[in-house]
Order: C-alpha cells, then structure tokens, then sequence
C-alpha cells in the first residue's frame, strides 16, 4: 500500500529520521540510511545532520516526526543543497503544524509534503498532502485526508474509529484482552469482519476526510457531554506567543472542567495573564474553560517527542489547582 500511495521505486533512497521507520525503505528494496541524531529523542535531529544523510546516499524521500522537523526548520542556516534534491518528505506520529510544513516546503522546494494517517497494526490508513491541506482550510480537528484504497473506516457512536484493510496485522500474540478490546467482530453492509480500534476519536466530513480530534482516555467528560481536546489545542495555538496547547479535564468523570495548559515563547509558569487567559477563552468559542495555566514544557512521548501526555498532565494540573504541591 505504500509503494503504490507514494509511487516508490527501487531508484528511490530513504532517510530515515525516525528508528523505526528504517525497517520500512528495506522492506520496500530501498537504499535506507539514518540521519546523525540520538534516535531516542527525535527533537535532536539538526537541519544539517539532515542534509548530510541525505546528501551521504542520495536521498529521495524523508520520513521524522513532527518534533525532528521543528527541529531542523529552527536549525537550518546556509546552503542545503541535499534537502532540494527531496521528492516526498513525510511526517506522522502526532499532529504536524501546518506552519512546520511551510517551513519544510522552503527547505525542500522540490518535495511533495504528506501527513499520512495509521498506526503499527494498519498503515496507512489515509493521507493528505500539504497542498490539500491548505485548500481544506481549519476544521474540527486535525485533518489526516481520506482513506487510502483498499482501507475502510468507520466511526463508533462513541467517536472511536475503526479501520480495516488488508494488511491489517493478524493480531497481538499471547495478548488476550487486548486482541478481545482491540480487533471487534462488526457487522457491516451484511457481512461479519474483525476491525481495529485506533484508540483515536474523530469525524469523517461530507467530503469522506477522516479527522482526528483526541484520543479517547483523553476526552473531556463535562456536565454538557464530552469535549475532545484537539480542536481547542489548535484554536490556542492561534494566539501570538503560545507554542503548544493542552486540554485537559479535571475532576470526577461526568462532571469535569475544562484546563487549559499552555507552553508560550516566553516559558514562563504560573497561572496564565489575564489577557492571555482571556484570550484563550475568546479563541476556543462557547466552551466553557475553568482555568488557564502556563507550563515551561508540556509532557511528551518518548518515542516521537511530539504526543502530549494528556493523561499525566492532568493529573498534575489536579494537584496544582487542588492547592497541592507541584
């Protein structure tokens, strides 16, 4: 399936700037190299550790994260002549600004930018392209583009989304319970097939684009229903100075109140200004958010350095806004 969405060939060379993605250009029969970076931190990949991977074994394609590309758009100075000579660059793991790829069109004039969408069991699962991206515009959530050929995906009552395709993974060995949670027998258009849980939740719009708004321990149980964190992360971060946004609930399940964590160019910490906090509410609309916090860094996953530990960083705002020590 990814040798036909990209058009790979054998005369294409993959860099890799993301460990276990190195497995995939092999796989695919082609030449594959690692950029010079600690692999378990991508936010250490430089934009010239980049460009001389790339320039090391004539690389066509570029797969990071979307904190490696940060990254190398925040480091990139003088001439990289390797990077023009990029075809497709890709970027997946956690939501990609699109200001992040903006960047990377300058770096690579001549590559093709594209988010797809899957996970370990399936991928790809869908896929959109910078160039897509912007004629969509802002949603409800970030925008990973419609299904690839051959996946299917549905959307549970509960906002969960389900995929099959055919190269969904047979299963997890000796993982009983996680087989039973993860892999659904559903009956669909007559027939019995077994899906995958994503663990995301998210929409499909009238044009067939899947949109992923949260991951589903991450939804936000308030008294007026449940409130998924991504669509107000991305309206903060519209605000001048803030970095990166967090939404979080705290309190009893069913009853809890909407957080809003902020990481700002000036990494302060503390309770949000009163300007910022009102700016925050003005960008998020209608709902309801019971309070505003600074945090110098927002806890991220070790794997891509780019995923928001929701789950602990509410917790931490629990004991902060509880008067608890910190």
């Amino acid at each position: 399936a990814l040798r036909r969405m990209y058009g790979i060939t054998p005369a294409d060379r993959f860099v890799a700037a993301f460990a276990p993605f190195a497995v995939f250009g092999p796989a695919l029969g082609m030449v594959t190299g690692l950029a010079d970076m600690d692999v378990t931190a991508p936010a250490t990949l430089t934009a010239g550790a980049l460009d001389e991977a790339c320039a090391r074994i004539g690389a066509t394609m570029v797969f990071a994260s979307p904190a490696a590309l940060a990254n190398v758009v925040r480091t990139a100075t003088g001439t990289l002549p390797a990077l023009g000579a990029i075809r497709l660059v890709m970027s997946a793991g956690a939501p990609v600004p699109i200001e992040t790829l903006w960047s990377m069109r300058g770096l690579c004039p001549g590559a093709a930018l594209h988010t797809p969408y899957g996970m370990t069991e399936v991928l790809p699962v869908a896929d959109v392209a910078l160039a897509e991206l912007e004629l969509i515009g802002p949603g409800r959530g970030v925008c990973v583009g419609a299904p690839v050929d051959g996946c299917e995906v549905m959307v549970e009552t509960t906002g969960e989304v389900l995929v099959h395709a055919p190269w969904m993974s047979d299963g997890y060995d000796r993982l009983w319970h996680t087989q039973q949670r993860a892999r659904p027998l559903v009956r669909a258009g007559g027939t019995e097939r077994v899906w995958h849980r994503t663990g995301d939740v998210g929409h499909v719009d009238e044009h067939g684009r899947l949109w992923i708004e949260g991951r589903v321990q991450h939804v936000i149980t308030t008294p007026d229903g449940p409130v998924t964190p991504v669509p107000l992360e991305i309206s903060a971060e519209t605000i001048t100075g803030v970095v990166r946004a967090a939404a979080v609930g705290i309190g009893p399940v069913g009853v809890q109140q909407v957080v809003l964590v902020l990481e700002t160019a000036e990494g302060a910490e503390g309770p949000a200004p009163t300007s910022l906090a009102a700016a925050v509410r003005a960008a998020v609309g209608p709902q309801a958010v019971a309070a505003v916090w600074v945090s110098k860094h927002l806890p991220v996953d070790i794997r891509h350095n780019a995923k928001i530990d929701r789950t602990a960083l509410g917790l931490t705002m629990e004991r902060i806004l509880s008067g608890s020590s910190r």
